[in-house]
């Protein structure tokens, strides 16, 4: 797994790797149409694309979390959990499309998304400055109090951004009907690591590496984490 300061690095340049997507001459003309994901039009993906940034300003705003009532915010929570834990508790397995969890995020990414691409665009760039400023001047060991009221590392909630941020980097290109950006190969391998590790968290290792290997063994389709 990267250093502390890499997975920092890692997301920025992620996140500028993703960019590339937005100056598709496709999103212009799909932005108000279907995406590949079922009740997601392109609009609300590219928005929910651009929460995986806006997010992190959004709980870096937020108070520290203490270890305890009264202790300093430099002490990291005992609470504090992985980014595949977090995954493993907040995403919950088998959900309905339409469930309440479901359209709130879609609604939240067509809020994000703003009026057309090219503001999207310009939102997107804007934040990635920012967040490359305030990211080096967070403390190694920052800690955020995220989704769910759960506790992770500042470096461990990049890394369940980086899943959105690469997962749904594919969505968009699938959605827009071009290949997926490059990523860098740092990013898709802990993407990959993490969300074997909430396979394993879910349904045990035996599970996993029938997946890996035998196919036909797999009766709970065990890599289908998100």
């Amino acid at each position: 797994m990267p250093a502390v300061t890499d997975i920092r690095a890692v997301f920025l340049e992620t996140a500028i790797a993703t960019q590339t997507l937005l100056f598709e001459p496709a999103l212009i003309e799909r932005f108000d149409g279907p995406s590949a994901l079922a009740e997601f039009p392109v609009r609300g993906l590219a928005g929910h694309l651009l929460r995986a940034m806006t997010s992190v300003e959004g709980y870096l705003d937020r108070p520290e979390p203490a270890a305890d009532p009264g202790s300093s915010v430099d002490v990291i929570p005992a609470a504090v959990i992985s980014a595949a834990e977090y995954y493993a508790a907040a995403v919950r397995s088998g959900t309905e499309i339409n469930d309440d969890s479901n359209r709130a995020i879609r609604q939240r990414g067509l809020e994000a998304a703003g009026s057309s691409a090219g503001e999207l665009a310009l939102t997107w760039g804007e934040t990635a400055a920012r967040l490359r400023a305030r990211l080096a001047a967070e403390p190694a060991r920052r800690v955020v109090q995220v989704y769910g009221d759960f506790v992770l590392t500042l470096d461990e909630y990049l890394v369940t951004r980086l899943v959105e941020l690469v997962v749904h980097a594919d969505d968009l290109a699938v959605s827009l009907g071009v290949l997926p950006p490059p990523l860098p190969a740092a990013a898709t391998g802990l993407v990959i690591a993490t969300l074997v590790e909430v396979a394993r968290s879910r349904h045990g290792d035996a599970a996993v590496l029938r997946a890996l290997t035998r196919r036909e063994r797999d009766a709970v389709d065990a890599l289908r984490v998100i």
